[in-house]
């Protein structure tokens, strides 16, 4: 596809993730993230351009991290499109676990804007001195997964623990989700804890967590009826754990895990569910590939 604009290829840099605008049929329009460049380093950018043949027309960015760092790593990012037509665009810290608790800082955050880029009036810290209006939360260490729950609306993401702690949570406006202060994680190598242990008031408590660690990356709320036994479950996607993981849920509590392919086609980096009512899962190698799930024919 041509009209796509330079990227920074480097550590855990590069595209990363594609949506289309809910009125795509009629408007043609495709928001890529990635991580884009400036004299400062490297961070999170969003661009929106309208599909044209085999060409990218009528390019504009219209989000732009800040302030950007030399770091290769914790970029996020995932793009989905609420039931408002708002955009919401996961970030990671950028491997400076501070940097999640500033509001004059977007890195660790959920960012939430128009679909062109301007930000929303009612955004929870557009009238608080010095924060980044874009910010929706904070609190995050780095958002590979997110996906809207097909009944109520809400946004769910899921993000990275350091060994351990890995997070689903409900995204809502304002809310702390804790990372660094509060996490069920330890430090890599030396193993000691983090923060202030793994609650404290104000800061947000996960739906789900995991230790050891699975890496979570790709999240997709299955409403197909070619496996009307997995109907209203989440799937989740793991590097780490080379998996397909399968959530039964009761509202918006998890009460049943079943791990699926482990081993079977290796990094799981993303999972969607299809219109067509199929399962379809991205491998991160580098002979990559597309699979299709379909229903195990019956004895």
């Amino acid at each position: 596809i041509a009209g796509v604009p330079p990227v920074v290829a480097i550590g855990q840099g590069g595209l990363l993730d594609v949506a289309l605008h809910p009125d795509f049929a009629r408007n043609g329009w495709v928001y890529l993230s990635y991580a884009g460049a400036d004299a400062d380093g490297y961070g999170t950018e969003v661009l929106r351009g309208r599909l044209d043949g085999h060409a990218l027309r009528d390019v504009e960015v219209i989000f732009r991290m800040q302030p950007k760092s030399a770091t290769s790593h914790h970029f996020g990012s995932r793009l989905v499109f609420d039931r408002q037509g708002f955009l919401h665009i996961t970030l990671g810290e950028r491997g400076d676990k501070d940097r999640a608790q500033r509001l004059d800082d977007h890195a660790g955050s959920v960012i939430r804007l128009h679909d062109d880029g301007r930000v929303p009036a009612d955004n929870p810290f557009t009238a608080k001195p010095g924060a980044k209006p874009e910010k929706f939360t904070l609190g995050h260490r780095n958002i590979q997964g997110a996906a809207l729950h097909p009944e109520t609306g809400e946004l769910w993401a899921h993000e990275h623990g350091p060994q351990g702690g890995d997070e689903i949570n409900i995204i809502r406006p304002g809310q702390n989700y804790g990372w660094p202060v509060i996490t069920y994680g330890r430090n890599y190598i030396i193993g000691t804890s983090i923060g202030e242990g793994t609650a404290k008031a104000g800061m947000v408590q996960p739906v789900w967590q995991w230790t050891p660690s699975i890496a979570p990356s790709g999240m997709a709320f299955y409403t197909g009826n070619r496996f009307p036994g997995w109907h209203g479950n989440l799937f989740v996607g793991a590097l780490k754990g080379q998996m397909l993981v399968r959530l039964t849920l009761d509202g918006n509590r998890v009460v049943r895990e079943e791990r699926l392919l482990e081993g079977k086609l290796g990094r799981i980096r993303d999972v969607r569910a299809g219109p067509d009512g199929y399962i379809y899962l991205l491998t991160d190698h580098s002979r990559g590939q597309i699979v299709r799930l379909e229903p195990a024919p019956r004895p």
